[in-house]
This record gives C-alpha cells, structure tokens and sequence, in this order.
C-alpha cells in the first residue's frame, strides 16, 4: 500500500487549532504502517468524550468543542479517519473500505484504552464509530448521534444521493467549499483553507472521493451484514443515548427516528432538533453542542 502523509507546514497557524498533535501507528491487514493523529486534550484521569468527524472534514472540526469541553472539566480526544486531517492517506481509492477503517479505528481505541466514553459522532463518525459501540459496548458509557445514519441497504435520502453524483463527478474536489456549503454561516477564507490543508494535491483525496462510494444504501454494498449485526447490539444497549440532529440538513434530516425508536437507551431522553444548523451542525451550534454535551454527561 502506497501511503501519503500530508508535509507539517500545511498546518501552520491554522486558526484556532492550538493542538498539541497526537499520533498510534496502527497496521493494516497488508502489513502498512498507517500513522493516525489525535487530539487528546484535559485531565488524563477524567472519563474521555471522543468527538467523530466524518467526511471531508477532520479534527479541526472540533476546534471551538475542546477548550469549551477542557473548561468543564473533561477529558477530549479527536481523532483524525485515515485518509483525513493530519493522519496518513492511502493513495488508492481501493485501499478505503468500510470495513478497513472501522478495524483502524477499533486498533487505535484498543491500544489507548479507552474505557467510559462519551461517543459524540457525526457523518461517518457515526457509521464508524457506532460501529465501535457494536464491537465493544462496554467501552462506552453513553452516546450523542448528530447528523449520522447507519444504513442497511434499504436506500438513503435524496440529499445523499445528489451528493454521491457530485462527490463522484466533480473534477477537483473542494473540500473547504464542500464544508461550507453545509452550513448555514459563511465560514472565512481561514476556516475554508483549513479544511484544504490536509489535501496539497487531489492524490490526496481519494478517501474523500471513495467514502461516499461505501456508504452502504444497497443490498449489494459491502457491509450490509455487518451493520445489520451493529443494528442488533445497539438494539440491546441501554446505556444513554441523545440524539442532536439538525434542521437544516438534507441528507440526514428525520435520521434520528431510528436511533430513538431502536435503541433501549435512548428512550425517554430529551432528544433536540437544532435550529438554523446544516450538515455539519459542529460549525453552526459549538456552544449549544458542548452545554448539551456536558449536561448529559453530568445528567
């Protein structure tokens, strides 16, 4: 496997990223070395919260949740997907599997042991790390499911569908513009660069390209089974669950339903649609999302 890793200076002076960087090296299947970088951020003997990204956003997403979530008290790790953020980047958009990266993932969370974790996921932070409560439940002590999905072949919304035509068919893929455009403020030329630094060139993207690719909305997509059986573990965990969706996001928007109607945990609890919050809600509403956070965790 051909592996890429974005040069240091293209995260220089990033705008509000102050981030002591973090890095496991985790090992493929194949035998590659993969390094993966993550915030890891507060008191080391308080009970972590793990904020997921999904796509092709990174860590940096996260920037404005952990000096908010630190001041609480909290202990906060980001970890940054392979393919993304200042973790390395396959080269090939064959490398980049469902299931590959949920072992990276499952890899990185079992060498650093984490245990009693606020799960906090968003895009395909979900569908990774909802898939992490399935292979080790007991790790988590609760979860907040923002803007995410776990599909099982049974289709998807028609947002999604129009962004796998754009994803697949875009010449050069944009990825600050793309996260603009999924939320509802303008973000600024610093914030919208941030979000390209971890792509100098398009041989850099092909995670970004491929992960749409894989999200699994056919019964011919790989991982069907797979989420089928995370579906039935969740369908068993009854440990808190807050859903956080937004109301301003066409290709998650109504998704929390599944979670509130399948999973033990959540029933009862006082699930919120935010206002005036896209896609990707983290850059509309940080200071609602960290409150809500702390109080359930508190709660």
């Amino acid at each position: 496997m051909l592996v890429l890793r974005t040069p240091e200076d293209r995260f220089a002076a990033l705008a509000d990223y102050p981030f002591t960087p973090h890095y496991l090296t985790v090992i493929d299947e194949d035998g590659t070395d993969l390094r993966l970088h993550y915030i890891d951020e507060g008191p080391r003997n308080a009970a972590p919260i793990l904020l997921m990204h999904g796509e092709p956003s990174w860590s940096y997403l996260y920037r404005k949740f952990v000096p908010a979530l630190v001041a609480r008290g909290h202990r906060v790790i980001a970890p940054d997907l392979i393919g993304f953020g200042k973790s390395d980047k396959p080269a090939a958009r064959s490398d980049y599997t469902y299931e590959r990266h949920v072992r990276w993932m499952k890899d990185w969370l079992t060498a650093l042991n984490l245990t009693n974790i606020t799960l906090f996921c968003q895009d395909w932070g979900g569908l990774i790390g909802l898939r992490l409560v399935a292979a080790s439940p007991d790790r988590f002590a609760r979860l907040v499911v923002a803007n995410t999905g776990l599909p099982v072949g049974t289709g998807f919304s028609e947002g999604f569908n129009a962004w796998l035509a754009f994803s697949q068919n875009v010449p050069q893929f944009p990825a600050g513009a793309i996260v603009n455009g999924g939320v509802i403020r303008d973000l600024t030329p610093a914030e919208i660069a941030a979000y390209d630094a971890p792509f100098p060139d398009e041989s850099y993207k092909e995670g970004a390209r491929q992960f749409p690719t894989l999200v699994p909305v056919t019964p011919d997509h790989a991982s069907v089974a797979e989420n089928k059986a995370a579906w039935a573990m969740l369908g068993r965990f009854d440990r808190p669950v807050l859903t956080a969706f937004s109301d301003g996001d066409p290709i998650t928007r109504g998704g929390e339903k599944a979670f509130i109607e399948r999973i033990p945990g959540a029933r009862g609890k006082p699930h919120v649609i935010l206002a005036d919050a896209g896609h990707f809600l983290q850059e509309d509403r940080p200071e609602e999302l960290c409150a809500l956070i702390h109080n359930f965790v508190r709660a």
